[in-house]
């Protein structure tokens, strides 16, 4: 590990020249001959039934090639994705529905020669509703009297998680104190970048191809080879540039199925790209979750029990609902020890509100607010530090992990000491205050652990093939899509390391199913822990080869032999070489060896840990919270782009900068319709608005499972930023919050609520 070359350095991204340029292509990008655009018609109602749908005057509209209904449409239910990721999801969506369950549901679709001619004809299409009882609120859906939305008891997607730990009333009899509290988080968008969007055609032979903003594209050829009946080797997907997913990109929207149902009944390619607001109402949000939380703690401080209820919202249809529910009761067993005596109950439950999903941060988000949050509120009633309370309780060496594999190394408390002493944190109420008495300042601190992978909920597992080129330059296919994040550069870095080979000679092909090698898909702080396993084992035996013909050509074994810098060299005589070029060129009018090697790798789980420390201040006449500076402590276990880890810790506190106090699409809770379905009204944090932020890395828990003991990093800040900044205002103006966003209104009720419970300000 000391004499890596590559690996823990920042090269030049792979992709880097293309985006800069403009030259790199996106899934709208793609404009074939006869393009036609799809559009969809969606529902005006939360909760509804279709008496008659007329297309007449749609179909007649000059420049209209296609009119779908729900009654064109294979009626098969679905969950987004196939096998190997069903397992936990649930089949109740329809590619088009006659009985839509929230407002922007699909219910038909057109295909035209223009967008403005499909936008008319969506206009066109008469539809005749019969309105039908609907519930927005969780707590309400699950009573008797609630209008069911599925054939389900208590409108639940799936029976009650439960798990349970020890003895919990054992538990709180130890206890010397009991805090209860209540924590709720909003329902905050992904708002990437690029829209969702896809292109579709089918060819002569009636071959699909679609190009599509997707992290999954192996879970879209699977899917869309299921419900629409084709045979995988004749459904192709083409990933080539994302411009952002964050979870919400992994399994199919209706516009992926509409627009292959469209080109096939045009017979032309069809381009399907959601507006801002189809991407607000028509995709995913977190889940809002309401959190019940109950400790025992004794005296001196340690934890003797927790007990849980964790509510979540899960919108129309189940969509990632019960696996984020899971989740979110497991990370509240983790993360600090409570004497092992722990209760959870868990509520994925359907309402007319769209459809929650997969986002960042994995129902971790709202498990750790709750929990870090509450920490905080028993230090303080203890008179404790909150750091030195947390360290007291925090996970450690042998402690087991919500997956029951036991943790390496005491990261978290490494996170928390190497965060404290960069802030000064013990003397942090010795630092200056603003000069005007109504801005307060104060310092919190948030942590969290999250797995690498999704194991066991699912057989993680990511497959290469490493092809050496006659030149000496190598070429690896991957099934990974590469969201934005530098996934295609971390797995260059691993192959070049491995075969001692130039960065620069490394070719990254990925998300081609017609082309890679499969995978599962981009999600869940994986890519490189899996994918860069497998690639990291696929250049390792292509290194064998390598070195197996070196060994015939320089008269010496395999084993006395290192390649470096791309040239094989004896150990013992480094002037004895050759350039790999001329070691796998063809000889005497011979063609050129061709090595290739591929690798499966199968990967358990692994677990990487943070602590946040955030400075904010806090004006008591607007309620404004400002984020002054962050110092984010990640134990990543290798770190293999050091500026591409930085970088999505950095964009994981902005957007739970965001989460934590503006974002939250608003739905009414009488008509469930989306109010600030835009860029204009939904509201995030910007380069203006981000604090100073200071990365520090720590590299003292590798992980013998990733490669050079790398760890996943991706989802791990937006959730130990939320609870921080909650803990810091709570420090500044002596109020707690425990529902998110934190907005100035919620600021200044609160500062007026305790201005009269101690009639001082």
């Amino acid at each position: 590990m000391a004499n890596l070359t590559i690996v823990g350095t920042t090269p030049r991204k792979v992709d880097g020249v293309a985006k800069v340029t403009g030259s790199a292509k996106y899934a709208a990008d793609f404009n074939l001959p006869g393009l036609l655009y799809g559009k969809i018609k969606r529902s005006s109602h939360a909760h509804a039934r279709i008496v008659s749908i007329d297309t007449t005057a749609a179909e007649a509209l000059p420049g209209v090639k296609a009119v779908l209904t729900f009654r064109d449409v294979p009626a098969i239910p679905h969950a987004g994705a196939p096998a190997p990721r069903e397992g936990g999801l649930v089949a109740d969506q329809l590619i088009l529905t006659g009985q839509p369950l929230f407002v922007g549901d699909g219910i038909a679709a057109v295909a035209a020669i223009t967008e403005e001619i499909a936008d008319e004809a969506l206009g066109l299409i008469n539809v005749e509703y019969e309105p039908l009882p609907t519930v927005f609120d969780p707590v309400l859906a699950m009573q008797p009297d609630a209008p069911r939305l599925h054939q389900t008891e208590q409108n639940l997607v799936m029976p009650p998680v439960h798990i349970q730990h020890g003895n919990i009333e054992q538990g709180f009899a130890e206890a010397d104190y009991i805090i209860e509290g209540v924590y709720s988080t909003g329902r905050p968008h992904p708002a990437y970048m690029e829209p969702n969007a896809c292109t579709c055609h089918f060819d002569g032979d009636g071959k699909l191809t679609i190009y599509s903003s997707t992290q999954c594209a192996f879970m879209v050829r699977g899917i869309l080879s299921q419900v629409l009946d084709i045979p995988l080797h004749k459904v192709r997907v083409i990933v080539e540039h994302m411009g952002g997913g964050f979870g919400a990109k992994q399994d199919l929207y209706q516009h992926e199925f509409v627009c292959a149902l469209l080109a096939r009944r045009a017979g032309r390619p069809v381009k399907m790209e959601y507006t801002r607001y189809e991407s607000f109402v028509g995709s995913k949000s977190r889940h809002p979750v309401t959190v019940n939380l109950k400790q025992g703690v004794k005296k001196d401080g340690t934890l003797t029990a927790r007990q849980v209820k964790y509510v979540s919202n899960t919108g129309a249809y189940a969509s990632h609902g019960p696996g984020i529910t899971w989740v979110g009761c497991e990370d509240l067993s983790s993360l600090y020890r409570c004497g092992n005596n722990y209760w959870a109950d868990g509520y994925s439950v359907y309402t007319n509100n769209p459809i929650a999903g997969a986002f960042r941060g994995f129902g971790g988000v709202q498990a750790f607010f709750a929990l870090d949050t509450q920490m905080d509120e028993i230090a303080h009633r203890l008179g404790m530090d909150p750091v030195d309370f947390r360290l007291k309780n925090a996970v450690g060496e042998g402690d087991a992990s919500p997956s029951g594999h036991l943790l390496n190394g005491d990261a978290l408390a490494a996170c928390l000491r190497r965060g404290a002493e960069e802030v000064d944190w013990y003397g942090r109420h010795n630092h200056p205050q603003p000069a005007e008495p109504h801005r307060k300042r104060g310092w919190g601190v948030g942590t969290e652990m999250h797995s690498s992978g999704a194991f066991p909920a699912i057989r993680e597992q990511s497959n290469a093939v490493i092809k050496m080129n006659e030149d000496g330059t190598v070429t690896l296919l991957v099934g990974i899509a590469d969201l934005g994040t530098g996934a295609q550069t971390a797995m260059a870095q691993i192959a070049a390391e491995v075969l001692g080979l130039p960065f620069d000679r490394i070719r990254v092909i990925s998300g081609d199913t017609d082309v890679t090698p499969f995978d599962i898909g981009a999600y869940g702080s994986r890519t490189t822990f899996v994918g860069g396993g497998a690639v990291f084992k696929a250049a390792q035996e292509l290194k064998r080869q390598l070195l197996e013909l070196a060994a015939a050509k320089l008269g010496a074994s395999a084993a006395a032999l290192s390649i470096r810098a791309g040239r094989v060299f004896v150990d013992a005589d480094p002037r004895q070489g050759m350039a790999l070029a001329e070691l796998v060129k063809g000889e005497g009018g011979q063609s050129p060896r061709t090595l290739i090697a591929s690798a499966t790798h199968e990967a358990e789980v692994a677990y990487s840990f943070a602590a946040h420390f955030a400075e904010v201040e806090v004006d008591t006449e607007t309620g404004q919270i400002e984020v002054k500076q962050v110092v984010a402590v990640h134990e990543v276990g290798r770190a293999i782009n050091p500026k591409g880890v930085e970088g999505q810790i950095e964009g994981g506190i902005q957007q739970g900068i965001g989460h934590t106090l503006t974002e939250d699409l608003v739905v009414d809770p009488r008509t469930g319709r989306a109010l600030n379905a835009s860029f204009v009204d939904y509201k995030m944090p910007l380069a203006m608005d981000m604090p100073r932020i200071k990365t520090i890395i720590l590299e003292v828990s590798p992980d013998i499972g990733g490669p050079f003991g790398a760890k996943g990093v991706g989802e791990d800040p937006i959730m130990a930023i939320g609870p921080a900044i909650a803990n810091a205002v709570h420090d500044a103006i002596g109020v707690r919050f425990t529902e998110l966003p934190i907005t100035p209104e919620k600021v200044l009720r609160a500062l007026r609520q305790k201005e009269k419970m101690t009639g001082s300000k």
